[in-house]
C-alpha cells in the first residue's frame, strides 16, 4: 500500500510538469501564428475602399470590422479575409458607410479661414478637396470638418473642385452642393469677381444646376478730389473701359483749367449703367468748387466742398442730379468759402487777365450758349468781380474771320451778353457790365491756321 502511494504521487508530479511544458509550448507557438494571420489579413484588404478598418486575431479566428462604401465592396473585403490561408473563422463586424440624404457638401469662407463641411463620398476625394482648397487659397487656413457618406451624385468631385476655384474669388461667403443643386452667397473679393463666378457656373458637370447665386459685387467707386493748395485734381477708383477713362480725363482737363489732373483710375468691369453720363456733369459741379470731393459709389453721388460765393453754392445744390438718369441718388453738401478781401481796379484787371490766360470761355459751336466746360472758369471770374466793388467792366466778345462779318459781330455780341448775364446771376449788379461784340475786327493771331482762329475766338474783360 505504501508503495502504491509513492507511485501515485510521482505520477501527479509528472503530469503537472507535462501541463506546464504544454502551456508554454502553446503560448510560444500561438503568438507568431496570430501575428502572421493578422499581417496577411491586412494585406488582403490593403487596396479595398474601406474606412475605420480593424483586424484582430485570436488563435486562428479573425474579428474583422470596417465601413465599406458599397455592398459589393463590403462583400469583397469580407471574402478576401476569409480566403487568407490558415483562417478558421471570421467574425464579421463590417457595415456600410451611412448614406446621406440629401448629400450635402459646403465650403464657407470668412476673414481668416475656409471651412469644408458636409459629406465627401470617398477618402481620396476628401483628400483631393482639401488639397485643392489649400492650392486655391494660398495662405488661408483650411479647416476640414467633412465626414464620409454614401449617396453622392455622379461627378460630385468635379463639381466640388470647380466650386473651390470660386471660393478663392470671394471675400466672404458660402458655396453649397445639395445633391445636384449648387447655391452661392457672399461678397466677391474684387470687381469683376461676381461676373467671373457666374461665367464659371456655366462649366458645371452634366446634371448639376444652380439653385441660387446671391454673390454680390463690391461697391463700384469713383472719386475725385480738388486740392487748391497743391493745385491738383486727383482721380481714383474705377472706370468701365479705356474709352470712358480717356473721356473723363479729357473732360477733367478742360474743366479744371488751374489744376494738374492726377490720373490714378483703373479700368474695371461692373460699372452701373449710365456711369459716364453721371460722372461727367458731376465733375463739372466739382470744378465750380474752391475745394471739394466727389464720390460716386454704385448709383449714389455725393459732392461736398466749398463754393466760391453764395449764388454758386445755391446753383450747385439745385443743379446736381438734374440731368441724372432715373435710379441715381445724389447728395450735395456745399458750403461757401470765406470771401477774399477787396482789391483795387488795377489788381482786378490783372486777376482777370491771369484767369483768361489759363483758360478761355467756351460756347456751343456757332451759338451763344455757354459750354458746361467753362462753368468753373466763369465762377472764378464772378468771384474776382465780387472783389472789385467799384470797377465797371466791359465784357468784349471776339470771333475769328470765318463767315460773314456782320454775323460774326452779332454772335460776339450775344456771347459777351451771355457772360455778363452769368455774372449778374452770381449776385453782381447789371449796371457794372457792358457787353460789346467786336466780331473779327480785333484779332490777336492770324486767321490762316486753326490755332490762330482758336485764339481769336475769345472773351476779354476790360476794367474801366
Amino acid at each position: 500500500m505504501h508503495e502504491l502511494f509513492r507511485w501515485s504521487s510521482k505520477w501527479w508530479l509528472g503530469a503537472i510538469v507535462l501541463v506546464v511544458f504544454w502551456a508554454f509550448a502553446t503560448w510560444t507557438s500561438t503568438e507568431p501564428v496570430e501575428s502572421d494571420l493578422a499581417a496577411r489579413a491586412n494585406a488582403a484588404i490593403r487596396d479595398a475602399l474601406l474606412d475605420k478598418k480593424r483586424v484582430a486575431v485570436a488563435g486562428r479566428d479573425v474579428s474583422f470590422s470596417a465601413e465599406a462604401f458599397s455592398p459589393d465592396g463590403r462583400r469583397s473585403a469580407l471574402a478576401a479575409v476569409e480566403g487568407v490561408p490558415g483562417v478558421r473563422l471570421v467574425n464579421d463586424g463590417t457595415r456600410l458607410v451611412p448614406e446621406a440624404k440629401p448629400f450635402v457638401w459646403s465650403a464657407e469662407r470668412d476673414v481668416v479661414r475656409v471651412t469644408l463641411s458636409g459629406s465627401a463620398p470617398l477618402p481620396q476625394v476628401r483628400g483631393r478637396l482639401i488639397a485643392a482648397a489649400k492650392a486655391s487659397l494660398g495662405n488661408v487656413e483650411v479647416a476640414d470638418q467633412m465626414g464620409l457618406a454614401r449617396g453622392a451624385p455622379p461627378r460630385f468631385d468635379a463639381a466640388a473642385l470647380l466650386m473651390l476655384d470660386q471660393i478663392g474669388k470671394l471675400k466672404d461667403g458660402k458655396i453649397t452642393i445639395s445633391d445636384d443643386k449648387v447655391s452661392l452667397s457672399g461678397m466677391a473679393r474684387e470687381l469683376g469677381g461676381r461676373e467671373a463666378i457666374a461665367a464659371s457656373l456655366k462649366n458645371l458637370p452634366e446634371g448639376f444646376s444652380v439653385a441660387a447665386n446671391d454673390i454680390k459685387a463690391p461697391p463700384y467707386v469713383f472719386q475725385a478730389y480738388k486740392d487748391p493748395v497743391a493745385s491738383t485734381l486727383t482721380l481714383t477708383g474705377n472706370v468701365p473701359d479705356k474709352a470712358v477713362h480717356a473721356a473723363l480725363v479729357a473732360s477733367a482737363g478742360r474743366r479744371f483749367f488751374g489744376e494738374k489732373v492726377v490720373d490714378n483710375l483703373k479700368e474695371s468691369i461692373g460699372a452701373p449703367a449710365n456711369f459716364a453720363a453721371v460722372v461727367v456733369p458731376a465733375l463739372g459741379a466739382l470744378s465750380r468748387l474752391s475745394t471739394g470731393t466727389l464720390v460716386v459709389t454704385d448709383r449714389e453721388v455725393k459732392l461736398s466742398g466749398d463754393a466760391l460765393y453764395d449764388a454758386a453754392a445755391a446753383q450747385i445744390r439745385a443743379g446736381l442730379g438734374r440731368d441724372f438718369p432715373q435710379g441715381w441718388q445724389y447728395k450735395a453738401e456745399i458750403a461757401v468759402k470765406p470771401p477774399s478781401g477787396p482789391v483795387d481796379n488795377s489788381v482786378c484787371q490783372q486777376l482777370f487777365a491771369d484767369l483768361l490766360t489759363k483758360a478761355r470761355i467756351r460756347f456751343e459751336s456757332g451759338k451763344a450758349d455757354l459750354s458746361p466746360d467753362s462753368l468753373g472758369l466763369l465762377d472764378r471770374l464772378t468771384e474776382t468781380a465780387l472783389r472789385c466793388p467799384t470797377a465797371n467792366i466791359e465784357i468784349a466778345g471776339h470771333t475769328d474771320a470765318d463767315g460773314d462779318a456782320a454775323q460774326n459781330q452779332a454772335l460776339s455780341q450775344r456771347r459777351a451778353q451771355a457772360v455778363a448775364d452769368y455774372l449778374v446771376r452770381g449776385g453782381l449788379p447789371a449796371n457794372r457790365f457792358t457787353a460789346v461784340g467786336y466780331g473779327s475786327s480785333q484779332p490777336i493771331a492770324g486767321n490762316d491756321t486753326e490755332e490762330g482762329k482758336a485764339q481769336n475766338r475769345r472773351i476779354d474783360f476790360v476794367v474801366k
